[in-house]
């Protein structure tokens, strides 16, 4: 049985169409880059370029401390190798020179300088809470960048968060 038609006829939009509208311009005002999308910051290529080293930057000199803990307790690279792994995608993602897959053969020489502590919860520790400061200090820089940099910072930031996550772990 179909339904009666409404007593009074509709004038204008309806307000599910008003809404619909409404959101859908707001997503569309979100997203919008004014059409340049090339990694700069309001004109600024160098602010971008500058973000994307210290980002490399921050990468290797995890990647460092990651060989330092590896060098000073080679029994964890089961658990530290894929995770390094990541750190060097990251570092190689931002432009950085970072290419070595395993550190567990020989560790940078910059990487035996960095103090590691004695026993390897610690020093699980001490890197994961060097994965946390990077990873909330790259969330913190990702607002003030364009497009495509910003997602690539975030989704390494989120990286950097799980794996502090896996590295405190077992410490639960």
């Amino acid at each position: 049985m179909p339904f009666p038609p409404p007593s009074r006829t509709l004038l204008g939009p309806r307000r599910r169409s008003l809404l619909a509208s409404a959101a859908g311009a707001a997503l569309l005002v979100g997203c919008s880059t004014d059409g340049d999308d090339s990694g700069t910051t309001g004109g600024s290529e160098s602010a971008a370029e500058h973000a994307r080293a210290r980002a490399a930057t921050d990468s290797e000199t995890l990647l460092q401390h990651y060989d330092a803990v590896l060098a000073a307790h080679p029994t964890l690279a089961e658990r530290l190798d894929p995770l390094r792994a990541e750190v060097v995608r990251h570092a190689t993602a931002f432009g950085g020179g970072s290419s070595t897959p395993s550190a567990t053969a020989t560790a940078s020489p910059s990487a035996s300088a960095t103090a590691v502590p004695a026993a390897p919860s610690d020093a699980l520790a001490g890197l994961a809470a060097a994965e946390r400061a990077l990873a909330d200090r790259r969330a913190r820089a990702l607002l003030d960048l364009p497009g495509e940099l910003a997602r690539l910072l975030a989704s390494v930031a989120a990286a950097g968060a799980a794996h502090a996550y896996l590295l405190t772990e077992d410490a639960k």
